[in-house]
This record gives structure tokens, sequence and C-alpha cells, in this order.
């Protein structure tokens, strides 16, 4: 049986026979094991096996991204995605650019489980595919924060220092400073930021 391997970013071809594939496997598990244990002791945390084996600054290098950003390995990145410096995206995301650009700014935290659309197949589906897909791109700007599965749809802009509560659907474009909860989701107050840096969420 014949395996194509990637090792340091080079593909191997190997001829494995049922003895030395379990011995390959148990190698790996005894890898993952290992990682496991030293993520435990070191930092309170277990990860699945991608999560854990591969380190999220090197994907970020890898695709193109600015510095300091760090994207699990369990995230889909499809397409034309920018992110900015500093930003934080959480494990199985999916960031899919494949209709349109993603840009999303510095200092953001992207949380578990978010999903970022450039385009859908409503339409196509609906009419028995005479319709095309939708597309539009989507921007995020700096200092924002989007809580744990929320859905940010296609063409939708949101403004630097926002706060999307977690499991929002966000169809529309808002404004800085907004808080943005609900699906769909609404400006339900706004984010201050006083002379020391304070922030201050203020609802309506």
């Amino acid at each position: 049986m014949k395996y194509l391997l990637m090792a340091t970013g080079r593909q191997v071809k190997l001829k494995m026979t049922k003895e030395n594939k379990d011995e390959f496997f148990a190698k790996l598990i005894y890898a993952y094991g290992k990682r496991d244990d030293s993520l435990i002791n070191e930092y309170d945390r277990s990860l699945p096996f991608q999560d854990a084996m591969f380190d999220r600054w090197d994907r970020a290098k890898k695709l193109g991204f600015s510095e300091g950003v760090s994207i699990y390995n369990s995230s889909l990145v499809y397409g034309n995605v920018e992110i900015n410096q500093n930003t934080w995206v959480g494990p199985y995301t999916i960031l899919d650019g494949s209709g349109g650009s993603i840009n999303i700014g510095e200092f953001c935290s992207i949380s578990a489980g978010v999903h970022i659309y450039t385009h859908d197949t409503v339409m196509w589906a609906l009419s028995g595919g005479k319709n095309k897909r939708k597309t539009g791109s989507v921007a995020i700007g700096n200092f924002t924060y989007v809580g744990s599965k929320s859905l940010i749809n296609l063409g939708v802009s949101i403004g630097s220092r926002c706060l999307v509560g977690a499991g929002s659907f966000v169809n529309k474009s808002f404004p800085e400073n907004s808080i943005i909860i609900g699906s769909p989701a609404k400006k339900v107050g706004i984010v201050k930021v006083g002379s020391n840096n304070e922030i201050t969420l203020e609802y309506d």
C-alpha cells in the first residue's frame, strides 16, 4: 500500500507494509500523547490532534497573515483572507473568502466556532441552479470581539472596537463601537473608551 505523506514541506512516497504501518501509527499516537501531556502540565489544556501538533503562529505565517496572528489548525480557510497583526482566531472556525475578500483588523478575537462567509447558494438552490450564487466581501475593524458560534454573512462590514455576542447572526453592517447581539443581530448598546483606556459597555 502506498501512502503520500507531508514531511517538512516535502512529499514523501512510502510503500508501507502492515508492520511498518502499525509502527508508524504507534509512533504518531505516542508523539500526540507526549504533546498532550505537555499541554496539560504547562497550560492546563488538552487539544485534539491537529490543534495540539501544529503551531498556530507558524500556520498564520504560512497563510500570509500579519505578525502576531495565531490561527488553529482546525480552522478552515478558503480564498482571499487577510488578517492583521495580533489577532487570534479560535478553533473550528470557518473563514470562507471564496466569494470575495475577508479582511479582519488587528487585535481582534474571533472565537471558537465563528463562521464568516462571502457567498451563499440560497438562490442557486431554490432556483434549481438557474440563478447564480450571491457574493460579497466582509470587513471587520480593529479591536473587535466576535463571540463563539456567531455567523457573519456576506457583504457585512463591522466597525472597529465592536462586541458581537455569542451565537449572533450578523446579516447587516454596524458602525464602530457597537454592541451587537441576536439572530438576526441588532445594535443593543455602545462600547465606550475612557481616558485611561478603560472599557465600559453601555446598553440601551
